[in-house]
C-alpha cells in the first residue's frame, strides 16, 4: 500500500501460481505466459526453466538487445550475438560456517561473442556497452529494494487475479 492513500499502486506486470503441492509455477508476464519448474532431484517435475535460469536470461537477453541497438545505431557490422550465462555461489573467504551471511557470493559468469566482421575497436566498445544493460545495472546497483506486502486471501482475490492452471490454458479470475 502506498504511503500516500491518493497515489494507486501500479498494476502487476508479471503474476505467479503455484498450487498445494507441485513446485510447477505457471507466469503470466503480460499477455504471455510460460512454465517455470524446479529439477525432479529438487521435487520438481523439470517442465520448465528454474528461478535462476530466468534471472540469467533476463542478463542475457537484456545485453544482447543492448548490444544490438548500439550496433545498430553506429551501422556496425555485427551479423548476431551470442550470450552464455551460469550462475554459482563462491566462498568469499574460507571459513568454518560458509552458511553464515557475508561468507558466500553470487557470482555470475557472462560470456559475449560477436559475429560479424567488427574491429577491435568496435569488440572493446561493445563489451564496455554489455555491462550497461538496464538489467545489470539493477542486479549490481546496490540500491534494489524488493518490499513484500502479504494480503489476505479476499484482498488478493479482489486485487490480484490469479491464474488457475488448466489443461494447457490459463484463465484469470
Amino acid at each position: 500500500m502506498p504511503d500516500n492513500p491518493n497515489i494507486t499502486a501500479p498494476e502487476f506486470t508479471v503474476r505467479v501460481h503455484v498450487g498445494a503441492t507441485a513446485l510447477l509455477a505457471e507466469v503470466r508476464a503480460g499477455r504471455h505466459t510460460f512454465f517455470v519448474d524446479e529439477p525432479v532431484e529438487v521435487g520438481g517435475q523439470d517442465q520448465g526453466p528454474t528461478p535462476y535460469d530466468m534471472l540469467l536470461s533476463a542478463l542475457g537477453t537484456c545485453t544482447a538487445i543492448t548490444l544490438r541497438l548500439y550496433a545498430s545505431r553506429k551501422q556496425w557490422p555485427l551479423e548476431a550475438i551470442e550470450i552464455g550465462l551460469r550462475h554459482q555461489r563462491v566462498h568469499e573467504q574460507d571459513c568454518e560456517h560458509p552458511e553464515e551471511p557475508g561468507f558466500m557470493l553470487e557470482e555470475v559468469h557472462k560470456e559475449i561473442r560477436l559475429l560479424g566482421p567488427l574491429t577491435n575497436e568496435q569488440r572493446q566498445r561493445l563489451q564496455l556497452i554489455s555491462e550497461k544493460c538496464p538489467v545489470q545495472k539493477t542486479l549490481t546497483s546496490g540500491t534494489l529494494r524488493i518490499v513484500t506486502t502479504v494480503v489476505d486471501e479476499q484482498s488478493a482475490s479482489a486485487a490480484l487475479p490469479l491464474i488457475t492452471p488448466t489443461s494447457g490454458t490459463s484463465t484469470i479470475h
